[in-house]
């Protein structure tokens, strides 16, 4: 639809950037003048910008002045002087869209214009980046020009420290990748003071490489998580019986939708190895959910393709970039059915503390901002999603490079006989190639074909990201012949070496076109950066998957009937809009499953938002007396409504039930009798009891001291809020798991999983305050009272370290708690330990 009308009434962002390019003519007739300023006057600007913002004035108005500032002072520092079309990018940035500008326009640059206005403000500017290599090169490079004009820089990596971090946070500029600034935001809000926080208020985020990190790992959400008590046995005993199993006789796969299921007889073999009368029964839904991860184990996922074995671990690999995600672990179980079939230690199964998605992180920003080469074929989404307009900026020279037809063969073998062909034959006249694939197991067969040829080459995949920069930079060199996954370098420009434009620029040769376009079109993007020549060529075969899962039979049948052989391409223009058309169908699957992931996600934002809003009211309050007051009277009024039905007469009524009740969890033996509460009516009983539990209450404060009474008020609430709200992220995890079986009667999973998980939070605010109540009534209040963390978290679901920064190795999380299961619990209930906190 949104097609149809811009060809009715044109692009509404072309006829935005006409309206931009005047700002920009404004910005340029002010270089003179600004021009004229010594270094010092040039940094005082920065000053006079701050307070005239003070003063009333908005970054709007600053706009043209601080653009022009930042020009002169970038050819100055940087010896670089920003095109008109690169300020034209700053402009789109800053109005809080996305900039699609093509490799080698420089996007770096376009990022310190926005980037220098909004730090005007003091509230802190992100610049977000894929991986840590490029947080810390921009961060030093462009550092240098922040500096000059008076603005603090900090770098926020994985290894620094809660101080180290915090500095970073307090500067004007902060670089760092998407998911430092994600787990960053969680931990803060798993603290137990304020001071332990490091984050200021989310302001302004710019995100380079834009749909690598909100399209991309949209689907993947940063979680928090800490070990659960659960053996490991099963995994290798599902894995055992699944490595006898037969495909098609014990089990089936289905390629398109990747499921694998046990067949009638598979089913059989089951029930008589593990000795059980019915593998469906209630009782042995863990061991089928067992050997089901098992099956999907041997059969899904592939050794060099979904994931490596690395130093003893499974390490994932990402299937957009190629990248390792060291840290990251699939989820419920299939991790460690992996890491049975591989013979490696199974790992303890883990427990979410706290998780969001990428998508409802950066939506919390104020203004959010993007930058990448590949963009408009997600236009939809990022306006649907963040409501950025993706902006196409016109490139500074035009664009030389030829975009040829694809090659498409019969069989695989023939394509890649061709691909090494064509490879030798650059290589003998020195024009440098890149070499794209899908996957590590491809990029390693080209390899192995060409060692075969000795023709000296690198390979640049998951296995070896640490030299990725070095292998990219010298990818443009004559005779360079680079093999890379989808990553291909991404921000890191490939410059052409001497001689290599008479040659014809870089040839981009694609071995298989993946399933998003934006993909493919950033492999094509590395060749022909600032006007340079370049050639593009993908080679794609019958017996790609891509190829396999959308419909390649009837061109297989066209073929074979025109008697084709193996080596014999065809090249044609219906044939490459086929792949197209079956690219925008995976294209349409992947958008519609993030949207659901994200709808999913919203019902658990508005439950983050509530949880910690009250736990920063918390922390932040001296005094909790009142809120843990409101909460006591709201505990009586559920027991007495409880008891004290409108459809029963008084005489029915259970008042044993309220005293009882009321004894055990808010007063002493002596404080309530039946005869106390005989004869009124519920709201005189509410009163009456809630009296009581003040007078209780004030003779506890008399007793410890108005001071420790308000700390022991803090660590109570903050433990009880903490453990409720980790076991909630779990039930509720356990309901989206299981909540799409509802479609089967006919029911709408998410508005099933919104009602329940709904009722599920309402369930444990009263939870909370219950037990936060009977904690407050009847537990001792020690004099050194310290707060302490209910779980010790791991952030496990990092995306890709993908900047090749060592990390240190996993160690197993162990349980240090010594306490007897009949011991007298810490938590000074006087109850035993199993029967408490345990």
């Amino acid at each position: 639809m949104f097609g149809l009308l811009k060809k009715v009434i044109g692009d509404p962002s072309q006829r935005d950037l006409k309206k931009m390019q005047k700002i920009v003519d404004q910005v340029e007739a002010l270089g003179d003048e600004i021009k004229k300023l010594s270094d010092d006057g040039l940094r005082q600007k920065t000053e006079e910008f701050k307070k005239r913002y003070q003063d009333g004035e908005s970054i709007d108005q600053l706009l043209p002045e601080a653009y022009a500032v930042v020009r002169e002072g970038s050819t100055r520092v940087l010896k670089m002087t920003p095109y008109p079309v690169q300020i034209l990018g700053g402009i789109v940035l800053h109005k809080g869209n996305i900039s699609e500008m093509k490799t080698g326009e420089g996007k770096t640059l376009v990022a310190t214009m926005p980037v220098y206005l909004n730090a005007i403000t003091g509230k802190g500017v992100h610049v977000v980046t894929v991986n840590e290599y490029l947080a810390s090169r921009d961060c030093e490079i462009m550092g240098e020009l922040y500096r000059f004009l008076g603005l603090t820089v900090g770098l926020n990596l994985n290894s620094l420290s809660k101080e180290e971090k915090r500095d970073a946070y307090a500067c004007d500029i902060t670089y760092g990748t998407n998911n430092e600034f994600g787990f960053d935001y969680l931990r803060d809000n798993m603290v137990l003071y304020k001071e332990q926080m490091v984050q200021r208020s989310l302001h302004f985020a710019l995100v380079d490489e834009v749909d690598s990190i909100l399209v991309d790992e949209a689907r993947t959400p940063l979680i928090i998580s800490g070990s659960v008590e659960r053996t490991t046995q099963l995994y290798q005993q599902a894995n055992t019986f699944v490595r006898i199993l037969k495909k098609e006789e014990d089990y089936t796969y289905d390629e398109k939708t990747k499921n694998v299921q046990l067949t009638e007889e598979g089913v059989n073999k089951a029930e008589r190895a593990f000795n059980i009368e019915n593998l469906y029964d209630q009782k042995y839904v863990t061991l089928n959910h067992h050997i089901n991860q098992a099956l999907k184990a041997h059969v899904v996922m592939l050794r060099d393709t979904d994931y490596v074995v690395e130093d003893g671990e499974i390490v994932i690999v990402d299937s957009f970039t190629g990248r390792l995600m060291k840290g990251r672990r699939y989820s419920d179980g299939l991790h460690q059915a992996i890491e049975a079939k591989e013979g490696l230690q199974v790992q303890r199964e883990s427990m979410t503390l706290a998780s969001i998605t990428f998508q409802n992180y950066f939506r919390m920003y104020e203004k959010l901002a993007g930058m990448t080469g590949t963009a408009k074929t997600e236009e939809e989404e990022f306006r649907n999603i963040y409501g950025m307009d993706v902006m196409a900026i016109p490139t500074n020279k035009p664009i030389a490079r030829e975009d040829n037809a694809d090659f498409i063969y019969k069989t695989m073998e023939g394509k890649f006989k061709a691909v090494v062909a064509q490879i030798e034959e650059l290589y003998k006249t020195g024009q440098p190639v890149l070499v794209g694939t899908v996957s590590v197991e491809t990029s390693e067969l080209v390899a192995g074909l060409l060692k075969k040829k000795k023709i000296p080459h690198h390979v640049l995949n998951a296995k070896n990201h640490e030299k990725e920069a070095e292998i990219i930079e010298n990818a443009g060199q004559r005779g360079a012949v680079t093999i890379a996954t989808n990553m291909a370098g991404r921000g890191t420009d490939i410059q052409l070496g001497d001689g290599v434009r008479e040659l014809g620029g870089l040839f981009v040769l694609g071995t298989e076109r993946h399933e998003s376009r934006r993909i493919d079109n950033q492999l094509r993007g590395r060749a022909g950066r600032q006007g340079d020549p370049g050639k593009s060529q993908f080679y794609l075969s019958m017996e790609d998957e891509l190829m396999r899962r959308f419909g390649s039979d009837n061109m297989r049948a066209v073929m074979e009937r025109l008697g084709m052989d193996e080596d014999q391409p065809i090249e044609s223009k219906l044939v490459s809009r086929a792949v197209e058309t079956a690219q925008k169908r995976v294209e349409g699957n992947n958008f519609d499953a993030r949207k659901q992931i994200l709808q999913y996600d919203d019902v658990m934002r508005e439950q983050r938002e509530i949880i910690y809003k009250q736990r920063m009211e918390v922390m932040e309050s001296e005094n909790l007396r009142e809120i843990v007051l409101k909460m006591i009277k709201s505990v009586i009024e559920r027991t007495v409504q409880l008891h004290t039905p409108e459809n029963e007469v008084p005489e029915d009524w259970d008042l044993g039930g309220i005293v009882t009740h009321m004894k055990a969890t808010l007063l002493k033996e002596e404080d309530l009798t039946e005869k106390d509460i005989n004869g009124l009516d519920p709201e005189e009983m509410i009163e009456l009891i809630y009296d009581k539990v003040v007078k209780s209450y004030d003779e506890k404060e008399e007793q410890f001291t108005p001071e420790n009474m308000r700390e022991f008020e803090k660590v109570i609430m903050l433990r009880t809020v903490d453990r409720k709200w980790m076991n909630h992220i779990d039930q509720m995890d356990q309901l989206r798991q299981g909540i799409h079986l509802r479609a089967y009667g006919q029911n709408d999973p998410l508005r099933e999983y919104k009602f329940e998980g709904f009722e599920m939070f309402e369930q444990m605010i009263n939870s909370i305050e219950e037990e936060v109540a009977m904690y407050i009534m009847k537990a001792q209040v020690e004099q050194n009272l310290e707060r302490k963390e209910v779980a010790e978290g791991k952030a496990v679901h990092a995306s890709a370290n993908a900047g090749g920064e060592k990390q240190k190795k996993r160690q197993p999380i162990r349980n240090t708690s010594t306490i007897g299961r009949n011991d007298p619990c810490t938590c000074g209930s006087g109850k035993k330990y199993k029967n408490c906190c345990g």
